[in-house]
């Protein structure tokens, strides 16, 4: 067998990001819960595999196969624009199970105030860590504006949650269900712009086709801001909206009366299921390496491109997660 060659493009993701489907396949990768049990020697061997290569160093013996799984679950623990390592329960890869026992126990413990404050506090402390482990760019974001986020989100969660929770008390009991979905949805449109924030005001790098670096956006900024909460919606969706109407079936069936401990695990089991379908789905709905019109991009920047690289039409940026 001879030495694996250089132009291997480890770069961009193994499969086709044009069609949902390459996404889909991308995104089922990224996000394995099995990433996690990766010991630091594998994270660091993985690493320095995908480094090398890149210098055009192969590691001897290397093949294809063992390229493209270094190249994930490098992808997996370390931010795409940084290179930082990201903390554990930020990673794509916790996900799953992160979502499934915070949003199991968010539809199973909201009808006490009590618990709906803590769950949604919980979530979003969770949310917070995701969000700012997947930003886009590499601009530092301060321990003000890191604050600010978190305790509005918070705030609008749970405020969102128990004025539903309110309404709701005289109508069916599958109606307030719904409660914590809602709560999420509302949470998710204050949450990521303000963890992004930094974003927002300085932009976020976007590339020519060939990845060279062109100037920094908050054209492209928003839409990926966007972009990303409108997938984090729809991933809470099946999730949130099929186990409560499973549930309310099941607790009125005399096998979940005789056993109202079994409640919890098996909503957590339910949404669990989902996420493992949904995640990797509602990332791929907009690809990763998302694009922009350099005609939608703010003059100073726009004439800077027209100057100097007349023949780019379309501008490339990460849109984050």
């Amino acid at each position: 067998m001879g030495e694996l060659p250089l132009d291997i493009n480890i770069q961009e993701p193994r499969w086709d990001q044009s069609t949902f489907l390459g996404r889909a396949r991308h995104f089922f990768t990224v996000t394995d819960p099995r990433n996690l049990l990766l010991s630091g020697a594998q994270l660091e061997a993985s690493r320095n595999i995908v480094q090398n290569y890149r210098a055009g160093v192969v590691t001897p013996g290397l093949t294809e196969d063992q390229l493209w799984r270094a190249k994930y679950v490098y992808d997996s623990a370390f931010h795409p624009d940084t290179g930082e390592k990201v903390v554990l329960i930020g990673r794509m890869s916790a996900q799953v199970p992160m979502n499934m026992t915070i949003t199991g126990c968010m539809l199973t413990f909201y009808r006490q105030t009590p618990t709906v404050v803590f769950w949604q506090w919980v979530n979003q402390s969770f949310n917070a860590v995701v969000n700012y482990s997947n930003r886009s760019g590499d601009a530092p974001i301060t321990v003000g504006q890191l604050g600010t986020a978190y305790v509005s989100a918070t705030t609008g969660a749970v405020a969102t949650a128990l004025g539903l929770k309110s309404l709701t008390k005289h109508l069916p009991p599958l109606v307030g269900r719904f409660v914590p979905f809602a709560a999420v949805a509302a949470a998710n449109c204050i949450n990521i712009p303000l963890m992004r924030q930094r974003e927002l005001q300085v932009g976020i790098p976007v590339t020519d086709e060939e990845s060279q670096r062109l100037g920094h956006s908050v054209a492209a900024a928003k839409q990926g801001i966007f972009q990303v909460v409108i997938s984090r919606i729809c991933m809470a969706i099946p999730a949130m909206a099929i186990p409560p109407v499973i549930m309310d079936t099941l607790e009125k069936k005399d096998f979940l009366k005789r056993r109202p401990w079994l409640g919890a695990p098996l909503q957590v089991g339910l949404v669990g299921f989902c996420l493992v379908f949904a995640t990797p789905l509602c990332c791929a709905l907009f690809p990763q390496r998302s694009s922009l019109h350099v005609s939608r991009l703010e003059p100073e920047l726009r004439a800077q491109i027209r100057e100097q690289n007349p023949d780019i039409e379309v501008v490339y940026y990460n849109k984050g997660l």
